[in-house]
This record gives structure tokens, C-alpha cells and sequence, in this order.
């Protein structure tokens, strides 16, 4: 049996040591993307629905930090996380809470271009609507979140599906530790490296299940257009 069949064979047998790492990256994968949510919604909702000045400057900086590398923003949150950073004290570097932080930040501005983009599709007339009808800034906001749910699903399944593949910058603030920070990628580079493939080959195998599901899942959420109008 080559590597590939014992790759399934660890699979098949719900292997503990591919549970364990399958495990921890869907919940770091989750939880950031959660994170991303969490501060890409009132982003999007201030700059797509609010006027001020200096909205589109800020827009174009939501785009900019969209081309970041991600090992930058792994760096800087090792220098904040890290002993001497602002945040050393708090002991979090090389811990799933670090993987977390830095993987939500990779994904906020990805996913506060894609809310900023359902929040465009919302009906104008819809909002008028909600304004005229004596609805302050939060009643107009439900409006547009009720109006844009399907689209701003999707874009949290696009940052989930950004982070959960991310390898280079879990690596730096998670440290690749068994059993407490080895995620699905840092796991497959290191078995790899090792020449333990038929385990490398085995996470690549769920990584690669999952990126298809989320792709599935994508495609049903993509809104239906009539086949007249093509």
C-alpha cells in the first residue's frame, strides 16, 4: 500500500492525530473569521451606508490592505503579541488565541469589501423607505443586512475559506506546537518536510474536501439570474 492508500486508510480510520489537527483548525479557521465578521460588518455598514468625509479615502484603504501579504500582518502581530509588544503581557503568542487574532485581521478587509459590495446590491428604494418611515441609522441598518444576508453569508464563508488555508503566518504567531497550535497547513509542511506523507497526504486530502465544500456552498448562494437575460 503506497502512501496515498495509507492516506485514506487514516481517514477512514478517523485517525487521532488527523482529528486532532483537523479539529483545531476548523475552530482557529471559525473563530477568525467570526473575528472578521465582527469588525468588518460595522465597517462596511458605516462606508457603505454613512456619509462623511473622507469615505471613499477610507474605502480605498479597505482595498489597499486587501493586497497585504499575509506574513506581514504575521509579523506585526508578532511584534505586538511577542515579549516587549504591547500585548506581551498577556502571554498570547504561540497559542490558538494568537492563530486567531492574526488570521481575523488577514481577513477583515477581505471580508469588509465583499459586505461593502452586498451592501451596493441592497435596494435604494428599500432603505428611502426604512429612512422615510421615521427609522434612525439602526433601523435602516437591519433593513440592509436583512436585505443583504445571503451575500454577507457568503462573504464570511470567503474569509473562512481565506484563513483556513493560510499557512506561512499561522506558522510565526502559532509556532506549530503538537497537540496545541499545528494546524492543517503547518501540518502538511511538516510531515512533508519529515517525509511522513502518507499523514501529509491524508490532511491535505480533508483540507482539500473542505475548500471544495465551501466552494459548493458558494455557488448556492450565488444569486439566480434569468437565463432571458444572459
Amino acid at each position: 500500500m503506497g502512501p496515498f492508500g495509507r492516506a485514506l486508510e487514516l481517514i477512514g480510520t478517523l485517525d487521532a492525530r488527523v482529528l486532532e489537527v483537523v479539529g483545531l483548525s476548523l475552530g482557529v479557521s471559525t473563530a477568525a473569521a467570526l473575528l472578521a465578521v465582527l469588525l468588518g460588518l460595522p465597517t462596511a455598514l458605516a462606508l457603505g451606508l454613512g456619509r462623511f468625509r473622507g469615505r471613499r479615502a477610507v474605502r480605498a484603504v479597505v482595498r489597499a490592505l486587501m493586497m497585504v501579504p499575509a506574513v506581514l500582518i504575521g509579523l506585526l502581530a508578532y511584534l505586538v503579541l511577542g515579549r516587549g509588544g504591547p500585548l506581551g503581557a498577556l502571554e498570547l503568542l504561540y497559542t490558538p488565541t494568537a492563530i486567531v487574532l492574526a488570521q481575523g485581521l488577514l481577513a477583515w478587509p477581505l471580508v469588509t469589501a465583499l459586505f461593502l459590495a452586498a451592501f451596493e446590491q441592497v435596494d435604494p428604494l428599500l432603505l428611502d423607505a426604512a429612512r422615510t418611515a421615521g427609522g434612525g441609522p439602526l433601523w435602516v441598518a437591519r433593513a440592509a443586512v436583512r436585505q443583504a444576508a445571503p451575500a454577507l453569508f457568503a462573504a464570511g464563508l470567503t474569509g473562512f475559506a481565506r484563513v483556513l488555508g493560510e499557512t506561512g503566518m499561522t506558522m510565526m504567531v502559532g509556532g506549530n506546537i503538537v497537540g496545541e497550535t499545528r494546524t492543517m497547513t503547518t501540518a502538511i509542511a511538516t510531515e512533508t518536510m519529515r517525509g511522513a506523507f502518507e499523514l501529509a497526504l491524508a490532511l491535505g486530502l480533508v483540507l482539500l474536501v473542505l475548500s471544495l465544500a465551501v466552494n459548493v456552498a458558494l455557488l448556492f448562494l450565488e444569486p439566480k439570474t434569468d437565463a432571458r437575460a444572459r
